[in-house]
């Protein structure tokens, strides 16, 4: 197929096919690109979702935290405080330890209560303790959480399981969802594809025959039709990756004033691995949907 496409004078006469049979049949192909745009923006956004929640999970995942509480004694006792945070940051799946005082503990609680921070005023003492704080690999907690309380001097340990199992859950949703999206996209694509090159086929049946009464190779014949599959998911690939970057600046420009605090991927790295990947993929699929069209080619 490629040695026939380069072959002197065959690569101009493609091309002036696929415009050809573009130009023949304009609105057929304006409503082709524009469905399989469509189909290619919704996974262009799909799959933009996916990362970007991948992305903000995985950074949340990077932040989870564990906060360990001491025995009283050893709380009091800067020696076996340091000791028990030596053996703690050993454990297989902590990333990092740090001591929080009672100050600092009476701070943050302040900070969660707002303005209804006043009733603190009321103990004579400060009524927190300070525990220690770890951050952890999610995917390790559950090792983490055993090995902790095996740890003697270890009275409480409040781990916040439920949010980072709902976290591990969505995580597991979402690329369930991106992967059901792309195999729908796929057969859609290839359906639609696979069609035009049949019509295409069925409206050019004098030309087919004449070129084979002229002794053309099934490939020579096949070859024009092959290229309008591929021109014609390019051109939904294109426009796709045009509408999901105006769409995801957008997104990012709304999203950046009232909610600066969400950690959000590189726009720029975003709109081009989205585009690197849509153009790609409906590359491949035009090329396949045009060789499951092809076959009725021999039976014209």
């Amino acid at each position: 197929m490629k040695t026939v496409f380069f072959k002197a004078g065959n690569a101009g006469y493609f091309l002036n096919e696929v415009k050809t049979m573009i130009r023949l049949n304009v609105f057929s192909t304006t409503l082709t690109i524009l469905s399989t745009g469509l189909i290619f923006y919704i996974l262009a956004m799909i799959l933009s979702g996916w990362w970007v929640s991948s992305y903000v999970i995985k950074v949340v995942q990077g932040e989870a935290e564990i906060n360990v509480y001491l025995n009283e004694g050893i709380v009091n006792s800067t020696p076996e405080v340091q000791l028990m945070m030596e053996r703690i940051n050993g454990i297989e799946g902590v990333r990092a330890v740090r001591l929080v005082n009672q100050e600092e503990a009476y701070q943050r609680m302040a900070e969660v209560l707002g303005k209804e921070a006043k009733v603190l005023e009321k103990f004579e003492e400060n009524p927190f303790s300070a525990f220690v704080e770890l951050k952890i690999n999610l995917e390790a907690i559950d090792s983490v959480l055993d090995q902790l309380n095996q740890l003697v001097g270890v009275e409480h340990i409040r781990d916040n399981r439920d949010v980072l199992d709902r976290l591990r859950h969505i995580a597991g949703v979402l690329r369930l969802i991106g992967i059901l999206v792309v195999v729908a996209v796929g057969i859609s694509t290839l359906v639609i594809i696979s069609h035009i090159i049949r019509l295409g086929i069925a409206n050019n049946k004098e030309q087919i025959n004449t070129l084979r009464l002229l002794g053309a190779p099934e490939r020579f014949i096949a070859l024009p039709f092959l290229l309008e599959g591929l021109v014609l998911t390019l051109g939904g690939g294109i426009l796709a990756v045009a509408l999901a970057a105006f769409s995801l600046n957008y997104l990012y420009a709304q999203l950046a004033g009232p909610l600066p605090f969400i950690p959000l991927p590189p726009r720029e790295g975003l709109v081009a691995g989205m585009g690197i990947v849509v153009l790609s993929l409906s590359a491949v699929l035009g090329i396949v949907g045009s060789l499951l069209g092809l076959p009725s080619v021999k039976n014209d």
